[in-house]
């Protein structure tokens, strides 16, 4: 994937608007809204520190984010697990940690690990998974719960 250029001034100020402070590493937009807005972003691994970022994509759009939030929050994580196939899943984490490790400059120091959400197994976010799925990535997770959410109507450009 490798799409870390700089965001644009406006995607800068949108994000860290949406986050509420400075962002602490290089990112880029990679799926917006068809109106413009940034809907996930791509993180670089690590932050401007140094700091290990685990969570290469992220999902952004406060919409999507809160409806994620609500079907998390009632157990969604639980929910899920038993509808999708270990070795899916598995392929899903394998493929994204080896996405963050081709897109890593920084190879001294600690390094972000783990899969989808930074775990190796199962599901730990599901926010993460949409992210990656929207992105245009196989993410069984986050299909799921885009359909759930009837995502594919709302939104979304990727633009990777």
């Amino acid at each position: 994937m490798s799409t870390f250029r700089d965001a644009n001034p406006a995607d800068l100020a949108y994000v860290e608007a949406a986050l509420g402070r400075e962002a602490a590493g290089r990112f880029a937009v990679v799926v917006r809204r068809t109106t413009g807005e940034p809907v996930v972003i791509e993180n670089e691994p690590h932050l401007r520190d140094g700091t290990p970022m685990p969570t290469l994509l992220w999902l952004l759009d406060p919409q999507i984010h809160d409806a994620v939030s609500k079907i998390e929050s009632a157990g969604g994580v639980h929910r899920f697990e038993p509808l999708v196939d270990d070795s899916q899943l598995r392929a899903t984490h394998d493929a994204y940690e080896a996405r963050r490790k081709s897109a890593t400059v920084q190879h001294g120091g600690p390094q972000p690990s783990g899969g989808v959400g930074g775990t190796r197994t199962g599901i730990k976010c599901l926010h993460a998974h949409v992210a990656n799925f929207l992105a245009g990535f196989d993410d069984p997770v986050g299909e799921l719960v885009a359909a759930e959410l009837s995502l594919p109507a709302l939104v979304v450009e990727v633009v990777r």
